[in-house]
């Protein structure tokens, strides 16, 4: 008899449903959330397990790490898709969820998801922590700007560098109390402004150690942050069947909704999968149409895009195309080479590195 689990992971609890193969319930518990207690939980259904199935969390993805080493048939499931699945349960209860979780292990009507080793979710961190610091530091600096409008104080353009010296310039002959409230703004502004030049060194180092990174950093437009928030996202290029679906992976290609035959139409992108790696796919697509002026077949291919249709149009289909260069010039071990016509770009045949 095999049997099945549903793991609802709360911060201090988690419900856990067990149920046979005609869907009965074998057994309901609500205990810790530590991997010991769960794997004690499971230790007299050892030899009957099948599938444990935990939704798609930060606590999940640890308790994955935890059990999966000791032998217990885990399965990480997407949470939009087990979302959908468990709202047709009329109460939403911890116990209903685990006993939900349960039977779409039981039926087999879940989509698994990919888990990243230790080493990844650290460069994973890494980037997070480096962007949310850029966000909070711009959002300072956004802020000063606009107090010292009111009083008719203009920053101009200035540099990251230069900015501290030039609002304290301002701030010279300027009211007392509002002297002190800048300073204060400016105070930490330069103790978030450290943190990130701290972490976005570490990201250089990490890079420049990298032999993927600095491989997927040959194709124009592409940085250090795109390279390493590109590998990050895939992991394991080899989970990729083809190329070309690596840009839905991430989200980079449009929705369609079809009834019948009078309703079939497509939409915007659908926006799945990590937002960050979209965003850097996004932004090396930017960097490639707007500042680079070196020659490529696949800038080339952009601007006529962006001649026919728009600008934002053409980075979107560029990041797309992108997403399958880079994975494949990574599972073939080959440099970008800018001299290929657009056809051959698309068929992603790229020179082999020397």
């Amino acid at each position: 008899m095999k049997l099945y689990v549903g793991l609802d992971v709360g911060l201090e609890e988690t419900s856990l449903c067990v149920v046979d193969n005609e869907g009965l319930t074998v057994r309901e518990v609500k205990l810790g959330t530590e991997p010991e207690a769960i794997r004690s939980a499971l230790e007299g259904y050892a030899d009957h397990l099948d599938r444990v199935g935990v939704e798609a969390s930060s606590l999940g993805i640890w308790l994955y790490r935890e059990l999966q080493p000791a032998g217990v048939p885990i399965v990480v499931v997407e949470a939009r898709h087990m979302r959908v699945s468990l709202s047709t349960m009329r109460n939403k209860t911890d116990r209903n969820d685990a006993r939900g979780i349960a039977q779409m292990m039981r039926l087999g009507w879940y989509r698994a998801v990919h888990v990243k080793n230790i080493d990844m979710q650290r460069m994973r961190s890494l980037l997070a922590n480096r962007k949310l610091l850029k966000r909070k530091l711009i959002d300072i600096e956004d802020h000063i700007r606009g107090t010292l409008r009111a009083y008719g104080l203009l920053t101009g353009a200035v540099g990251r560098g230069g900015y501290d010296a030039r609002v304290r310039e301002l701030l010279e002959h300027s009211d007392p109390v509002l002297s002190l409230m800048i300073e204060t703004m400016l105070d930490v502004r330069r103790a978030i402004f450290d943190g990130y030049d701290r972490l976005h060194h570490v990201l250089l180092q990490v890079v420049q150690h990298d032999t993927v990174c600095r491989r997927l950093m040959t194709v124009p437009g592409v940085g250090p942050v795109a390279a390493l928030s590109f590998k990050v996202g895939v992991d394991d290029p080899h989970r990729f069947a083809r190329s070309r679906t690596v840009g839905a992976h991430f989200g980079l290609t449009p929705r369609r909704h079809q009834s019948g035959t009078s309703i079939d139409f497509e939409g915007h992108i659908s926006k799945q999968g990590d937002i960050s790696v979209r965003e850097a796919l996004c932004e090396a697509a930017a960097s490639l149409l707007l500042r680079v002026r070196k020659w490529s077949a696949l800038r080339a291919w952009g601007l006529r895009i962006a001649k026919r249709s728009s600008m934002l149009c053409a980075i979107v289909a560029v990041a797309r195309k992108l997403a399958s260069i880079l994975h494949r010039m990574w599972v073939n071990e080959t440099d970008f080479h800018v001299g290929f016509g657009a056809k051959v770009t698309q068929r992603l045949r790229l020179k082999p590195a020397q």
